[in-house]
């Protein structure tokens, strides 16, 4: 993988700078996001895709060898069960690439986010 990236305008250029077998896996996270916060809004933040509604809602980025995925704190503390198999900080997670990505606990992740950020209006 490209580990000097240029920095991407969008998440399409985010996810065109990886081999075709980590885009598949981007674009499944990107389209499991829109479905669980189809009002959130895309952008590059942190030099990583990230979805904004009401604040900031996920992030994700590929590397070398994992996933990682960024539900803030309170995204990883509320699912620390389902989360315990993986690597993880206060608020991330890394879901290794020669493991199944756990897509359904991403969508779940997602929307307990969109809950919560909603609930700051």
């Amino acid at each position: 993988m490209n580990t000097k990236m240029d920095e991407p305008q969008d998440i399409d250029e985010y996810i065109e700078q990886f081999p075709d077998d980590v885009q598949e896996i981007l674009k499944k996270i990107r389209r499991i996001i829109r479905d669980a916060a189809p009002d959130a809004t895309e952008k590059i933040s942190y030099k990583m895709p990230t979805f904004y509604l009401n604040g900031n809602l996920v992030h994700f980025a590929a590397f070398k060898s994992h996933i990682g995925f960024y539900p803030t704190p309170s995204g990883i503390s509320s699912f620390e069960n389902e989360l315990a198999p993986y690597k993880r900080a206060k608020g991330s997670v890394r879901f290794p690439l020669d493991k199944p990505i756990p897509y359904n606990l991403i969508d779940r992740i997602v929307r307990f986010r969109v809950e919560e950020n909603l609930k700051k209006l």
